[in-house]
């Protein structure tokens, strides 16, 4: 490797680690410490340690076989894992532009949850409800199901924090909102909904659509394709930039734990 090269890769690597350790701080500072926060930070530490002493790492690994061959295996694996994510992220990208186009006529609009606090949706979740509203007024004979259980420590299902704000914030008649309360989970969303559906004399034959974030799309549609939707449209709503990467790098690991769980 070229002097300049090598310099290079360095400042390169303190660069990424620093904005990704700065990112995730900040996340962790306001109290979103998960998976796709802890993750990419440990992650940042070692991109930064890696180009501050790059030297000395190198030194001290070589005096070990084993532990050499170890350095080289977990770049191997870094590199293969980076390539999958860009895969990831392309098809989410092809899956999100898909998703902002107008929909067509719907039987049924099915608005995932995201969380509440204090008895209001979390900026997220007013996003999904939000983007669910104009396809809400612009179809007025498709069903409406506000999808979200109870909360741990909660008093009120999601569902009825949802429908309340459809109600009060966009003027959406509670008539005309269906309640899922009961799930905890985007498969129980879409199994539940779906029974909803089918009770309401409708079927999933039928092109429903199902209001998400954006990270989210590719995911709930899996899911819903896997639990038989046949038509499964999805609307998505913006993810706010400040914690849209965060977002994606969470959702890659949560749809290869949906893949490994036999989700779709």
């Amino acid at each position: 490797m070229s002097k300049i090269l090598f310099i290079t890769t360095r400042v390169i690597l303190v660069t990424i680690g620093i904005v990704i350790i700065v990112d995730c701080v900040a996340l962790i500072a306001v109290g979103k410490i998960n998976f796709g926060s802890v993750v990419p930070l440990l992650l940042g530490i070692v991109f930064v340690a890696h180009g501050l002493f790059w030297q000395t790492i190198r030194r001290y690994c070589c005096q070990n076989l084993w532990l050499n061959r170890l350095w080289y295996g977990l770049w191997a694996v870094f590199t293969i894992w980076l390539i999958s994510f860009m895969i990831f992220i392309y098809s989410l990208q092809q899956q999100i532009t898909l998703s902002t186009q107008p929909a067509s006529t719907v039987a049924a609009i099915i608005v995932l949850g995201s969380g509440t606090v204090a008895g209001k949706p979390t900026p997220t979740l007013a996003k999904r409800l939000d983007t669910a509203v104009p396809l809400i007024e612009s179809q007025p004979n498709a069903l409406v199901i506000t999808s979200g259980g109870v909360g741990f420590q909660r008093t009120r299902s999601e569902a009825d924090i949802m429908a309340t704000y459809l109600h009060e914030t966009h003027g959406i008649a509670f008539e005309r909102i269906l309640q899922e309360g009961k799930s905890t989970s985007t498969e129980e969303n879409l199994a539940n909904s779906r029974d909803i559906l089918e009770a309401n004399g409708l079927s999933i034959a039928e092109p429903i659509a199902i209001v998400t974030s954006d990270f989210h799309t590719i995911r709930a549609a899996s899911i819903a394709k896997h639990q038989g939707y046949e038509q499964p449209i999805t609307v998505a709503s913006p993810t706010p930039l400040s914690i849209r990467y965060n977002a994606w790098f969470r959702e890659y690991f949560a749809f290869v734990s949906g893949w490994l769980l036999g989700e779709y």
